[in-house]
C-alpha cells in the first residue's frame, strides 16, 4: 500500500470509528467525521464507496470497459457504479468544468434508461456515460485538480435566512463564505439544502445554473440523499464563478422575480389546485412562446395567484419550449461544429436548451417550497421567452414539424410499418419524416412503448454531444407528464433530435455491446 492510499485507509478507519461510536446522525450534525478529515490536507472521501471512486478515476479509458463489466459480473451493481461515478466526478469537477457538470447532469437520466432496457442491454447506458466520466477526468488532471476538498460549515446570521447569507457570498464572489453558509445549510436535511440553494439558483436564468442543481437532485433519488451535501455544492461553485456574467445577463430577473411575488401576493399563499381545460394550456403555452419576458413572467405570476395548478403552467412551459425544437431550422454557418452540423438541432441547440430548463424548473417547483413553486415557474416561464428571442432566429416566422408535405407522404397505418420507417428515417439523418412518422403513429393511438424503445436505443449508442441521455429524460417525463391532447409533441421533439444525432457513436459504446453480448 503507497503512501497516499495507506493515508486515506486511515482516514477511512478514523472516520468509521467515530460514526460507529456516536451514530451516523450524530455525527453528521456535529461534522465530527469532517473534522477529522480535515487534520489532513482537506481531502474529501467517500468512505466504503472510495474504492470504487478510486477505480473510475485511476483505470486507463482504455481499459475501462473491460474493468467495469468485470465488476459488475463480479456482482457489483448499476447502482454502486452510478453512485461512485457521481462521487468522482463531483470531487474532480466540483461543477466548475463543462464536460464534467455535462457528464454529472447525464448519470441520473442514463440510470432511468438503463431501467427500462432489456437486462442485456440495460449497463449500456451507464457504461457510455461513465466511459465519458473518467475520460474525461483524466483528460482533466485527475487526483492533482480535485476541486471539492473538506470544508467546514459557518454560523450563520440569527437573524436573517441563511439562504440570504448564501446568495450575498455569491454575489461577492466568495467562494470560502458560499461554502461555509451552505455546509451549514446542508447540516440539516437534504431538502432544506435544496430549497435554501434554490434561492441562490434564482438569481439567474442559465441553462446550466438552472439543470444542474435539479439533475443533481434527480440523482440523489438514485445514490442516497446522505449525497446532497457533495452533489448540491457543485452547484454553489457553479454560481460563484459564474457571478459575474449573471450579474449583466440577468435581464432585471433579479428585480422582477421580487416585486412579481409580492405584487401578486404569493409570498405565504398555498399554491392552487384549478385545472383549466386544453384550450387554456394552449394559449397560455402561445403567450410564453410569442411574448416579451416580462410580459410573459407578469402573466404566471398571475395564473398562479388565481389558484391555477402550477402542474398546469409548467405544462403550458412545456410546450412553449417545445415549439423551440419543432420549429427550428437548425445550425447554419459558424454554428456548425464538429458532430453537429448543417441543420442539426441536437447538442446544445435553442430547442433542446431550452426544454431541459423548462423541465428543471418544473422539476424543482415540485420539490421546494409553496415560495420555490412560484419562483420556479415565474423564472420558468421568463426563460423560456428570453430563448425564444435572444437565441435567434425567426421562430414565430417559422412553422413547426410536423410538416404538411411530410404527413402527407405517409400512406401506412400499421404500427409496425410506422417503427421502421422511422428508424430508416433516423439513420439518414431525416428529422421531418422522422417527426411526421411518430406524430402519426401517435395520431392512430397506437401504443407509446415501442416509440421511446426505439428512440431511447439511439439516445444510447449515439454520443448526442453531451445532451443524448438528458434530453431523453426530458422529453420522457414531459410525454409521461402530459395531457393526452399535447403528450405526442414531445415524442416528435425526441424523434427529430434523435434523427439529428445519428452518425457519432458514443465513444466506448462498441466494446460495452461487444463484453455484454447485447
Amino acid at each position: 500500500m503507497n503512501h497516499y492510499d495507506r493515508r486515506r485507509f486511515l482516514i477511512e478507519v478514523g472516520r468509521g470509528m467515530i460514526t460507529a461510536g456516536v451514530g451516523l446522525s450524530a455525527a453528521s450534525q456535529l461534522a465530527m467525521a469532517s473534522t477529522f478529515a480535515a487534520q489532513e490536507p482537506g481531502e474529501l472521501t467517500f468512505g466504503a464507496h472510495e474504492p470504487l471512486v478510486s477505480l473510475l478515476l485511476d483505470t486507463p479509458a482504455d481499459k475501462l470497459m473491460r474493468t467495469l463489466v468485470a465488476k459488475l459480473r463480479a456482482g457489483t451493481s448499476l447502482k454502486d457504479l452510478v453512485t461512485a461515478g457521481a462521487l468522482a466526478n463531483a470531487r474532480t469537477f466540483g461543477g466548475e468544468d463543462y464536460v464534467g457538470y455535462h457528464t454529472m447532469m447525464a448519470l441520473a437520466p442514463a440510470y432511468r434508461m438503463a431501467m427500462a432496457m432489456p437486462e442485456a442491454q440495460g449497463p449500456l447506458p451507464v457504461l457510455k456515460v461513465l466511459y465519458r466520466n473518467t475520460h474525461r477526468m483524466q483528460e482533466y488532471g485527475g487526483r492533482n485538480k480535485e476541486v471539492l476538498r473538506v470544508v467546514a460549515p459557518t454560523q450563520l446570521p440569527a437573524d436573517r435566512a441563511g439562504s440570504d447569507a448564501l446568495k450575498d457570498a455569491v454575489r461577492g464572489n466568495d467562494m470560502a463564505a458560499a461554502e461555509g453558509a451552505f455546509a451549514a445549510l446542508a447540516r440539516h436535511s437534504a431538502e432544506q439544502a435544496f430549497d435554501a440553494l434554490l434561492h441562490e439558483v434564482q438569481d439567474g436564468i442559465d441553462v446550466h445554473r438552472v439543470v444542474m442543481p435539479h439533475r443533481a437532485w434527480d440523482l440523489l433519488d438514485v445514490i442516497g440523499k446522505e449525497h446532497a451535501h457533495t452533489l448540491l455544492r457543485q452547484s454553489v461553485h457553479y454560481c460563484v464563478r459564474n457571478e459575474p456574467h449573471a450579474r449583466d445577463h440577468s435581464d432585471g430577473i433579479r428585480a422582477v422575480l421580487p416585486r412579481l411575488l409580492e405584487q401578486h401576493r404569493l409570498l405565504g399563499k398555498t399554491p392552487g389546485n384549478r385545472v383549466p381545460d386544453d384550450a387554456w394550456v394552449e394559449r397560455m403555452s402561445l403567450l410564453i412562446f410569442g411574448s416579451e419576458p416580462a410580459l410573459v413572467a407578469d402573466a404566471t405570476a398571475a395564473a398562479l395567484a388565481e389558484g391555477i395548478a402550477p402542474e398546469c403552467v409548467g405544462e403550458a412551459i412545456a410546450l412553449a419550449t417545445n415549439q423551440l425544437v419543432l420549429r427550428d431550422h437548425g445550425r447554419t454557418g459558424n454554428e456548425v461544429r464538429p458532430n453537429k452540423g448543417q441543420g442539426s438541432v441536437h447538442g446544445d441547440s435553442i430547442g433542446v436548451h431550452a426544454c431541459d430548463s423548462a423541465n428543471a424548473w418544473r422539476g424543482m417547483s415540485r420539490a421546494g417550497s409553496a415560495r420555490n413553486t412560484f419562483a420556479s415557474l415565474i423564472l420558468g416561464a421568463f426563460q423560456a421567452a428570453t430563448d425564444r428571442i435572444e437565441r435567434g432566429g425567426d421562430f414565430l416566422a417559422w412553422q413547426p414539424m410536423p410538416h404538411a408535405e411530410s404527413l402527407a407522404a405517409i400512406a401506412t397505418k400499421d404500427s409496425e410499418a410506422l417503427l421502421r420507417a422511422t428508424e430508416d428515417a433516423i439513420v439518414r439523418n431525416d428529422q421531418s419524416t422522422a417527426c411526421a412518422l411518430v406524430h402519426r403513429y401517435g395520431e392512430l393511438g397506437h401504443a407509446a412503448e415501442p416509440v421511446f424503445a426505439l428512440l431511447l436505443r439511439y439516445a444510447t449508442s449515439e454520443d448526442g454531444a453531451l445532451h443524448a441521455e438528458k434530453f431523453f429524460r426530458t422529453a420522457s417525463e414531459e410525454f409521461a407528464a402530459a395531457r393526452p391532447a399535447f403528450r405526442w409533441r414531445h415524442a416528435c421533439a425526441l424523434a427529430r433530435v434523435t434523427a439529428s444525432e445519428f452518425g457519432t457513436p458514443a465513444p466506448g459504446y462498441a466494446e460495452a455491446c461487444e463484453l455484454l453480448q447485447a
